[in-house]
């Protein structure tokens, strides 16, 4: 089974990283882009049990780890 983590920065919390992003894109001429914002992307590939127990280890594995839930929200999909 495969499962796919998307992890973003929440609204309101300062993101150097996207500003750097955005700052080098209008220095490209690319004048269309309003805001940037980074987060991470991880693809884990799980060993097959139920859909219902992976969804939960997978919350728990980005509550301990994967994302800072102080900061940043994280969305999972199986497949």
């Amino acid at each position: 089974m495969k499962a796919k983590v998307y992890v973003t920065l929440k609204k309101g919390v300062l993101d150097p990283q996207g500003k750097a992003v955005m700052g080098a894109l209008k220095s490209m001429k690319f004048d269309e882009v309003k805001d940037v914002r980074v987060g991470k992307f991880m693809e884990l590939e799980l060993n097959g049990a139920s859909k219902a127990d992976e969804e939960k280890r997978l919350k728990e594995m980005c509550e301990r780890l994967l994302a800072n839930t102080v900061i940043e929200n994280y969305r999972i999909e199986i497949e």
